[in-house]
């Protein structure tokens, strides 16, 4: 039986980053090694499946933009449309991984696997976490049970669904976890067990591709003594809509709601979430509920109901329910 072929694209980050000594952990040149130096300290890769690799960017990911999303999904639907490949893996760095994931989540039309995998340690430190990452990346992408998850992230022997991960912390290896659902599955030594499906629309099952517009959505976080003047700037910017990161549960201050009213009035989109790091926020005082979504992926998903003609409140929120 033929292994399955899986090709790695590069975007750069951590993964390949180049510090100026080992000891070096957080001052190094984010995207400095190209994938082929990456894979060559990965013992046991071909042992996994057919590998084929290639250098999309190497960017720093605190750089990666809307444009940048778009760039990368139509070349993976390239790549996933072709009978030569059977899943994919995407190196990234880790500020904005979850981002990109979760906006490929939604808009790449497979079943193939699609897992993403980053590093906390620059290639060049002590004890690098980045090649047992991609080892376990690869096992993942080329398990057949990994089929029709959606897009999934690999990290620190856990695997995440696009959808609930997070970095919840700047500096460990265990950087990555899902705190309302907990990880879809486990990554050892080249076995994979899994815990979970996601049960949300996702990649095939959305009505979203590459080539839904993504209209500009900002983000305010709510706390003690906000000046109101900040969100009836979002309304003077060009912004589509606005995600209120609250207090609590997605709470808003009397002169704060008094401003994200006048957003409403002006026919943006404001969807509420929590600043919290987990926890369910339903709708509310006025504003779309966006459930169990950090700020950070209910602005990707804001951003595409507007560009697909979604963004009347009822309908936002059949979107944010359903996805």
């Amino acid at each position: 039986m033929s292994m399955p072929r899986i090709r790695i694209v590069a975007t750069g980050g951590t993964i390949a980053g180049a510090g100026s000594r080992p000891q070096s952990t957080q001052v190094y040149a984010s995207g400095a090694l190209d994938v082929k130096d990456l894979c060559a300290a990965v013992p046991g890769l071909n042992e996994l499946a057919q590998v084929e690799t290639e250098q999309f960017a190497a960017l720093d990911s605190k750089n990666a933009t809307p444009a940048f999303w778009r760039a990368l999904a139509v070349r993976l639907q390239e790549l996933l449309d072709s009978e030569a490949v059977d899943g994919l893996v995407v190196t990234h760095g880790t500020d904005t991984l979850e981002e990109t994931a979760y906006y490929l989540h939604l808009v790449l039309k497979t079943r193939k696997p699609v897992v993403l995998v980053g590093a906390m340690r620059p290639a060049t430190a002590l004890s690098p976490d980045g090649p047992l990452n991609l080892f376990n990346a690869v096992t993942v992408a080329a398990a057949a049970e990994a089929a029709d998850r959606g897009v999934l992230i690999a990290f620190n022997h856990g695997i995440f669904g696009a959808r609930d991960a997070t970095k919840v912390n700047a500096n460990r290896p265990d950087a990555f976890a899902a705190p309302n659902g907990g990880p879809l599955g486990l990554v050892q030594d080249g076995c994979v067990s899994w815990l979970a499906r996601p049960d949300r629309m996702h990649t095939h099952a959305t009505r979203f591709s590459c080539d839904t517009p993504l209209p500009p959505v900002e983000v305010l976080v709510g706390y003690a003594g906000a000046s109101a003047a900040l969100i009836d700037a979002v309304g003077a910017c060009g912004a589509r809509g606005l995600i209120w990161a609250g207090t609590g549960n997605g709470s808003a201050s009397k002169e704060a709601l008094a401003a994200l009213d006048r957003l409403r009035a002006a026919g943006l989109a404001v969807v509420r979430t929590t600043r919290t790091g987990s926890g369910c926020i339903p709708a509310g005082q006025g504003m779309v509920g966006a459930g169990t979504l950090s700020p950070w992926k209910a602005r990707v998903l804001t951003m595409l109901a507007l560009g697909a003609g979604c963004g009347e409140p009822q309908l936002l929120q059949s979107v944010f329910d359903t996805h």
